[in-house]
């Protein structure tokens, strides 16, 4: 894969001018961003995949719920087998199936219980969840790149890792690095989140914290609840699988921090299957966790919840094997800053 990305080096400099000039053609007016009748926030980020824009988009979501806001979610739909326009749920029922919306939305309906939809296009995605469901919120998954739609806040999570790192195939433009923009895009941004997930606070390098001032910046962690069996949706505290011999299965972008999650309510991670990020199961897919499982002599399986939601049409050719995922939540640490910085002026 490093000897792929170095054939590609040539062409870093090629993306950069191309994102730079768009960035240009949007701040002289060139490419006109459309506004709607709802108030927006945007979550994003600069690197592709692997922040936390699903729990964070759930952590919004679920709090202007709270707060009696009438909040809908928009999301592109990535992964999915099917385009344009889809109405996932109107904040009651779910209309699509996990192949026709993608992992993350799906996931963030089932948790959330909030109008939802995809689309590639996302000023007509809105105004038309807009006029199905008539809300005046919207929370728009991973979209700091996408400037065609106005917003009145722009959030962007980092992971604190990728902060403090610096690898030259990580911290580099695509199609050699995983940074979908340079560090200086984060000017745009209204209010940064850094996300530690699994790990200790460290202190970030000045020539990277040079990027957020005149930002609000929030920090945030993932929190272990509960382990959950996809089927029979009961739930069991971390502690009762401790030292428990599970196979490891998962495919989403970074799965280190989910390998971390797991160390730490001391699950034996040592057999594992790593798919690619939004891996879409198939019935190879599934006779494989089989054969690992019982060739392991594992107890259980344990997998993230985006993989569940893909998983739970397998429900029968897996009956007999148990499986779980680990339900987490992303926590800020000044919950109350955060909850006043997203109502004010709304």
């Amino acid at each position: 894969m490093k000897l792929l990305k170095l054939i590609f080096l040539p062409l870093v400099p090629v993306y950069a001018l191309v994102i730079k000039l768009r960035n240009l053609f949007f701040d002289k007016n060139v490419f006109k961003s459309k506004s709607v009748n709802a108030k927006v926030i945007s979550v994003g980020n600069i690197t592709i995949g692997g922040a936390g824009k699903t729990p964070l988009v759930i952590y919004i979501a679920e709090l202007l719920k709270s707060s009696g806001k009438k909040i809908g979610v928009l999301s592109r739909g990535y992964g999915r087998k099917s385009s344009g326009y889809k109405l996932v749920s109107d904040g009651e029922k779910i209309f699509t199936e996990v192949s026709e919306s993608g992992d993350e939305i799906y996931h963030t309906v089932l948790e959330c219980k909030v109008p939802a939809a995809v689309c590639e296009n996302r000023v007509y995605g809105a105004r038309q969840l807009i006029k199905d469901t008539n809300i005046d919120f919207i929370v728009l998954d991973d979209a700091f790149q996408h400037r065609w739609i106005n917003r009145d806040k722009d959030i962007v999570i980092i992971e604190q890792r990728f902060l403090i790192g610096n690898d030259f195939f990580i911290h580099n433009l695509l199609p050699t690095g995983n940074m979908r923009e340079p560090f200086s895009a984060l000017d745009r941004a209204d209010a940064i989140v850094v996300n530690r997930k699994f790990s200790d606070e460290e202190k970030i390098p000045e020539e990277r914290t040079k990027y957020f001032n005149g930002k609000e910046i929030f920090t945030a962690y993932y929190k272990a609840i509960s382990f959950v069996d996809i089927v029979k949706k009961d739930e069991y505290k971390p502690e009762g699988f401790e030292g428990q011999k599970s196979l490891v299965v998962s495919g989403i972008a970074n799965p280190y921090s989910f390998l971390n999650a797991l160390a730490q309510t001391s699950v034996d991670t040592s057999n594992k299957l790593i798919f690619r990020d939004h891996k879409n199961y198939s019935q190879k897919e599934v006779q494989r966790i089989r054969k690992s499982f019982y060739s392991t002599n594992s107890h259980s399986v344990v997998t993230t919840e985006k993989d569940a939601v893909k998983l739970m049409k397998f429900s029968k050719e897996l009956d007999d094997i148990d499986i779980f995922f680990l339900k987490i939540k992303l926590v800020i640490d000044d919950d109350e800053s955060f909850r006043n910085y997203l109502l004010s002026n709304n």
